[in-house]
């Protein structure tokens, strides 16, 4: 009499699965169908093109989705590599997965793997006289490819849900954002035809005054020494450098917490804690377009802090400096 298949439980990193020993469907399925999200909610090319066409309303370069863009990017490649290597591993262990019952019971081969637990499955199918180490090694890395691919898939759908949410509220702002930058023109046009240059008002103090102190916008002007009549600075403020970035446009000043690259001291860090906050609470008065600050950014249409890709030192990424762009 031939039995009928039989079900049991495999135990893997991430939960309780069941499993068949004829279809072993988790074992030959794609992780993709499951983990991936749905493209029609979600599809990162559809939200590049939204947010091209919001840069126009945003006066440049929207840096907040560009980099979870990057990060969308890296976490397809990823998954990617990892499923080739989940079908190269799926091959080699189908046969095992697909073993009959014999006289009503399970494969011994196959028992001693599927009912281990995670910690214990390696150790107990290498020690079974009766599977091959070749085996072992295949199913353990089958059954850990897989879950591997599970956490990638999950990483890029959190990606991909961040971006779509960031150009959803991008787009609410659109308008007021709008109307704020054209505010902010008319009040620049107002002030040169009034022969002011909108470097503020000469009280400054000559050691706030960094590299490209003065060689930004009206807006920035205004908001560089709002800032530093708030708040005391203990290193020079750098505003305009020559750069394809908002610095290079004049639409940019550091406010420094350190010098040479180093991590601020804890007064120092506060500081920029404040001057972060004081930035966003004073956001729409000023007129700023995002704030950088310890590897995280701040943008007026998201309104929301979020976190940023490590660019490899801590003044690349924010941690000696408070960065504010302003929207003209």
């Amino acid at each position: 009499m031939t039995s009928s298949p039989r079900s049991f439980a495999l135990r893997t990193k991430r939960g309780l699965l069941t499993v068949t020993a004829v279809s072993a469907a988790f074992l030959v399925g794609p992780v993709s169908g499951v983990a991936h999200a749905d493209p029609d909610d979600v599809d990162i090319d559809e939200l590049t093109e939204r947010a091209d066409e919001l840069e126009e309303s945003y006066n440049g370069e929207l840096l907040q989705f560009n980099e979870i863009k990057d990060r969308v990017e890296a976490a397809e490649a990823d998954l990617e590599e990892v499923e080739e290597r989940l079908e190269a591993s799926r091959g080699s262990v189908s046969e095992i997965a697909h073993a009959r019952y014999t006289d009503g019971g399970v494969d011994p081969a196959l028992q001693v793997i599927f009912s281990s637990d995670p910690d214990q499955m390696s150790s107990d199918a290498a020690n079974a006289s009766y599977l091959g180490e070749s085996q072992a090694e295949q199913i353990a890395e089958l059954v850990e490819t897989r879950d591997e691919a599970e956490e990638v898939a999950e990483k890029l759908n959190d990606e991909l849900e961040d971006a779509a949410e960031l150009v959803d509220d991008l787009e609410d702002q659109k308008d007021d954002v709008e109307e704020r930058i054209a505010e902010l023109r008319a009040e620049e046009e107002a002030r040169e035809e009034a022969e002011s240059p909108g470097n503020g008002d000469g009280t400054v103090p000559e050691s706030a005054r960094g590299p490209g102190f003065d060689q930004v916008t009206p807006t920035m002007a205004a908001i560089r020494d709002d800032i530093i009549g708030e708040f005391e600075q203990p290193y020079p403020t750098g505003c305009y450098r020559p750069s394809s970035d908002d610095h290079g446009e004049g639409r940019a000043c550091d406010f420094m917490m350190s010098a040479n690259g180093q991590m601020p001291s804890e007064e120092n860090r506060q500081l920029g804690d404040a001057i972060a906050q004081y930035a966003i609470d004073n956001a729409d008065r000023l007129g700023i377009d995002y704030i950088i600050w310890e590897q995280q950014i701040w943008h007026t249409g998201s309104r929301s802090w979020r976190g940023m890709e490590d660019r490899g030192d801590l003044t690349q990424n924010h941690f000696d400096h408070v960065h504010v762009s302003s929207l003209t």
